[in-house]
């Protein structure tokens, strides 16, 4: 099967299972969407949707952010990974939001990617869902998956990107990148995972692939193979 019917296989099996793809993030604007993005870096949605109303009880705003000290901010959000650099990167966020933009979420990728904390990933996101323009934010989990799926064999994120942008539709991006989340978390694990029966992996990943991580599984597994 081409890439290209592969792919257009899956966005229609993916729009059957999640016809509507709401943001996993809790938020109310643009600045608590970045926010909680660059939180999520190595923590699960779940746990950052727990630290997230009181942080933004005190620091719901790039200015309200901008004047809390970093270690205001720590106290917040110390049960997730990476606390203390997250602190330190949200409140000169902050700043630089407040000296060059107003106060405001730029949508610009460029004016985003120069914000302290932010990679192209989370202005990716942050342009996807809180400006509606097209992007297909990639991280390790749908790296993990188009690999698995024989749609890129990129050896990066970027690579994937680019890839995974050629396949699909742009109208396509922003839905895509959200139910192929829902589907990796739902579907198709990281670990102890049978490629074979797996509703997409099972018709869409190589030979080579499913025998490659059923070898990972151990004895059992490739004996079932």
């Amino acid at each position: 099967m081409k890439k290209a019917d592969k792919a257009a296989r899956i966005a229609e099996m993916l729009d059957k299972l999640y016809p509507t793809t709401p943001i996993p993030l809790d938020h109310s604007d643009a600045f608590t969407l970045l926010v909680a993005v660059m939180l999520s870096a190595q923590t699960t949605d779940k746990k950052v949707n727990e630290v997230t109303p009181a942080l933004f009880a005190i620091a719901g705003s790039a200015e309200q952010m901008a004047a809390r000290s970093v270690d205001e901010l720590l106290a917040k959000i110390r049960v997730l990974g990476l606390a203390p650099t997250k602190a330190k990167n949200l409140k000169a966020m902050a700043q630089q939001l407040m000296g060059e933009h107003g106060g405001e979420v730029p949508s610009d990728e460029a004016a985003l990617e120069a914000l302290p904390g932010v990679g192209h990933k989370t202005a990716s996101v942050v342009r996807a869902q809180a400006f509606g323009i097209a992007a297909f934010p990639v991280d390790t989990h749908i790296h993990r998956l188009a690999a698995r799926w024989g749609l890129s064999s990129g050896k990066n994120v970027e690579q994937t990107e680019r890839d995974l942008k050629q396949l699909f539709p742009r109208e396509a991006w922003n839905r895509l990148h959200l139910q192929i989340i829902y589907f990796g978390r739902e579907h198709c694990p990281a670990r102890g995972h049978d490629l074979a029966k797996c509703p997409i992996c099972g018709w869409a990943a190589t030979k080579l692939r499913i025998r490659e991580e059923a070898a990972t599984r151990g004895p059992r597994a490739r004996a079932a193979q």
